[in-house]
């Protein structure tokens, strides 16, 4: 990837400022007022900076380690003698900092400018002034939305309480549970995405001062919801992992069924693997609800939102650990939540695919069925067949295909497939390039030759992400009608 500077009246040549190999990411977020600096976010997952350049002889002044999520880290002030930023660098979790510069666009000072105990600052976004600044916080999974106000041109040192004295803080009510962007909006606006668990996604626009108002851009995904059922709303579910490890999750259980009455449940895994379970509204989940199952959606270690240590967990032999969170989640569910011990599922995609796969594997008598979706079931073809930049940053997350070959091998659920007794149904889009096919395909061809009930539903014209409304269909009543025949009828 490569990043350059434009003068868009194309009288001065484009400048190239930075060139990435292999890059899984290269973002450029903010340009000084006077076009002397460029900020700029690179690097893989996990490993992310945020880098600023000088343009005049495209010198780099300042490297820091910024969070994972959103790619729009930060921006410089009006005067660029400040530049903002969202960094976890030495921190647990990600924290608005600020920088001081002098007038090489060096940094003089560090301080923080918000901060707030056990929580992420997930998203940020300035107003046109540049004096305002808008902060939505991921408190275990839900959004906290701020406006911070009268924000200083250059900040002091020292460090800070929560909003650093840096500004007036206002607390913003929201009517869904989860901020997805926040973007400006005209000379004294912003415009918020909003997720939740009881309705669809939308727009709202946020006035200056005001309470957030409804836009009539939303989705259009009409049959979401099967008719006459509502939208669950999950409960929050907290547990210790067998090593002390505390570990969280989204208990949804399904309508009509009474508070004891034990249920079947369906463990669903997300991607990433530093994802993170969020109370958004799933089309999936409710398709799968209205089949009279529940659903208990966990963070497993590795997972994002409850600090820098916790994503790195799973680094390496601690994807052993990973194993084992999934069945002590299953656990939970059937000693903490109503679930059924003799009808527990397992399912994912992506990285939650590949933990489908290794579930139904390493713990045999946990589950009934699995439905793995885009997962990886070797992690020697995955490496020979996904995409370079994303090799590079899932040697960093798993091991390095060459150096521990040895690890890859003993964490492939292939080389673990006699262990398997139960059916599988596996889904993959058939031109995904990150997770190539063949791991969904060579899982069922082996399950098949060791007698196992093994199915494969190769979704057309897709890739990693299903962006087809019919496709988005079919996999979701697939999915269900398997889960359902396996574990109620």
């Amino acid at each position: 990837m490569s990043a350059y500077l434009i003068d868009p009246d194309g009288a001065a040549a484009p400048v190239l400022l930075a060139a990435e190999k292999d890059a899984a990411t290269l973002r450029v977020c903010d340009l000084s007022p006077d076009g002397g600096l460029a900020l700029l976010r690179r690097g893989p997952r996990g490993r992310r900076e945020g880098v600023v350049v000088r343009t005049t002889d495209l010198a780099t002044t300042c490297v820091v380690p910024v969070a994972d999520g959103d790619p729009w880290i930060g921006r410089f002030s009006s005067r660029a003698d400040t530049v903002w930023l969202r960094s976890d660098a030495d921190r647990e979790f990600a924290a608005l900092l600020a920088a001081r510069l002098d007038g090489e666009g060096r940094p003089r000072s560090w301080s923080v400018v918000a901060e707030r105990e056990g929580s992420d600052l997930e998203l940020l976004s300035f107003g046109h002034d540049g004096r305002t600044a808008v902060l939505a916080w991921n408190v275990r999974g839900a959004s906290d939305l701020e406006v911070v106000t009268a924000l200083p041109s250059a900040p002091t040192t020292g460090a800070a309480d929560r909003t650093g004295g840096a500004g007036l803080s206002r607390p913003v009510p929201l009517p869904h549970e989860v901020v997805t962007r926040i973007v400006p909006a005209g000379p004294a606006g912003l415009m918020l995405a909003l997720s939740g668990s009881q309705r669809r996604p939308g727009l709202w626009w946020l006035p200056e001062g005001v309470e957030p108002v409804r836009t009539p851009w939303s989705s259009r995904d009409e049959d979401a919801v099967p008719p006459g059922r509502p939208p669950v709303r999950p409960l929050q579910m907290r547990l210790t992992a067998r090593d002390g490890l505390p570990l969280n999750g989204w208990y949804y259980r399904a309508p009509g069924r009474g508070p004891g009455e034990p249920a079947p449940c369906v463990i669903h895994l997300h991607g990433g693997p530093e994802e993170q379970e969020r109370p958004v509204f799933n089309p999936l989940y409710h398709e799968i609800l209205g089949r009279g199952l529940d659903i208990f959606a966990p963070d497993v270690r590795g997972s994002s939102g409850h600090g820098r240590s916790f994503v790195d967990a799973d680094l390496g032999r601690g994807r052993f650990a990973a194993l084992d969170d999934v069945a002590d989640c299953a656990a939970h569910a059937v000693l903490a939540g109503p679930a059924d011990p003799a009808r527990l599922a397992v399912m994912g995609r992506s990285y939650g695919g590949y933990l489908t796969f290794a579930s139904l594997v390493w713990h045999p008598e946990l589950f009934r069925t699995g439905v793995a979706v885009c997962g990886m079931s070797d992690f020697a073809t995955f490496f020979e067949g996904t995409e370079p930049w994303i090799a590079q940053s899932a040697a960093h997350k798993y091991g390095h295909p060459e150096r521990d070959g040895e690890l890859l091998r003993s964490l492939s659920p292939m080389t673990r497939i006699d262990a398997l007794r139960v059916p599988v149904l596996a889904v993959h889009g058939e031109h995904d390039t990150n997770v190539p096919p063949k791991e969904s395909e060579q899982f069922v061809r082996a399950a098949r030759e060791r007698g196992q009930v093994a199915e494969l539903l190769t979704l057309r014209n897709e890739g990693h992400d299903f962006l087809r409304a019919d496709n988005r269909r079919l996999f979701r009543r697939a999915a269900a009608d398997w889960l359902q025949r396996h574990l109620v009828d």
